[in-house]
């Protein structure tokens, strides 16, 4: 058995996705226990000491920062997993690539393509391992799925369309910014669910169906003013709340996106569907071990959508887990992206979605706001390649 070569983590935000990175890395030497590269739990970072401590406390973390700037001084952190707001994205991946350190970074990368463009150079001037957490991609149908697509089973493709339907902020006594709700402020999310939503969609697409050219898109901002939880003070809401976009993809494929927190009934619903001209694919989280295939050169009596329950040994990542037939969760999509790049760090190899790619996707997104603002069809400067 190989030496094991222990990667010690400095988590910085203590949050949901603080709970699911953490959970992922736990998992890793139980279901992957060949990778020689492995995860310590070195230290969490959070601003307020008590939350820290216990949070520290509960998911076995050896020690606390309050000021994520002395956790990157240690010389006992290898890679930092930045799990805050988005307005803190930029600064501490920078200030960590300048430590030397490896890059584990939420989505989306950043608020603006200015900040994202920063943060690659600062990469690829330290030269560091880094990922970004887009998680659906692990998901093994999803993945399923680019492997379909990609093996031409589809033909040429035609249409790709997906939502991602939330109704969380219908309340307009909900407040924005501060604790929890960060995400209804403009300055610190960067945009709503453009950002928050279509991110996913948009880096899923390109990675199955390759890169998007332009875009023609409309948002909606149905709540106009809240009160902010920092000030106390009403303010004007300038995130968007739906967002609809369609768009060519570099493919000569047409794509049509919808995002919103806006439908009620809908917590998590997303959805996206692929049609070529030979056969069609689509996937929905709330069944996520499916995938619906339809392919046109079956027999007529017997040709219609059949239903792939993607659970068994040769499918992606399920060798890994139950036996055939039974189902794997959400979480499972981050322990996959966390086997993934400690499977990098073993072959040398780039972890994807890197910063690069996720930069791509962030020229999407502020393409998709800038279309809306000034109600125009707008190129996004993608520069897509196969990863």
């Amino acid at each position: 058995m190989s030496e094991k070569k222990y990667i010690r983590i400095g988590l910085i935000g203590t949050g949901l996705m603080g709970r699911i990175h953490t959970n992922g890395y736990k998992r890793l030497a139980d279901f992957f226990p060949e990778y020689e590269h492995r995860p310590v739990l070195q230290a969490a970072c959070s601003r307020r000491k008590e939350k820290v401590e216990a949070f520290a406390e509960q998911w076995g973390y050896k020690s606390v920062e309050t000021d994520w700037r002395k956790l990157l001084e240690r010389d006992d952190i290898d890679a930092v997993d930045i799990c805050t707001p988005n307005d803190m994205h930029a600064e501490i991946a920078i200030a960590a690539a300048k430590a030397g350190k490896m890059i584990l970074c939420e989505k989306p990368l950043a608020r603006t393509v200015e900040e994202a463009k920063k943060m690659v150079d600062a990469i690829e001037e330290a030269g560091v391992q880094n990922t970004v957490w887009y998680n659906y991609r692990r998901i093994p149908a999803v993945t399923l799925a680019k492997q379909i697509v990609a093996s031409g089973k589809l033909g040429k493709i035609f249409h790709y369309r997906a939502n991602f339907l939330q109704d969380w902020t219908i309340s307009p006594d909900l407040p924005q910014g501060g604790d929890a709700l960060w995400r209804l402020d403009a300055e610190a999310a960067g945009s709503g669910v453009t950002g928050d939503l279509l991110a996913h969609c948009v880096d899923t697409a390109m990675w199955i169906n390759g890169g998007i050219k332009d875009v023609s898109a409309m948002t909606e901002t149905f709540i106009k003013e809240r009160v902010h939880q920092g000030t106390g003070e009403k303010k004007e809401v300038t995130i968007d709340d739906a967002c609809i976009f369609h768009c060519h993809f570099d493919n000569g494929s047409l794509g049509l996106f919808e995002a919103t927190r806006y439908a009620r009934g809908h917590k998590a619903l997303y959805t996206f569907e692929i049609n070529g001209e030979h056969a069609s694919i689509r996937w929905d989280l709330h069944d996520l071990t499916r995938l619906e295939y339809f392919d046109h050169d079956d027999e007529g009596q017997v040709r219609g959508w059949r239903s792939i329950h993607v659970t068994d040994g040769d499918h992606p990542y399920m060798d890994r887990w139950w036996i055939p037939g039974t189902s794997i969760g959400y979480e499972h999509s981050f322990i996959h992206q966390v086997a993934d790049f400690f499977k990098s760090l073993d072959e040398g190899t780039e972890c994807h979605p890197t910063f690069k790619d996720a930069f791509e996707t962030q020229k999407v997104c502020e393409a998709v706001i800038n279309s809306a603002n000034e109600k125009a069809w707008k190129d996004t400067g993608v520069e897509w390649t196969e990863k």
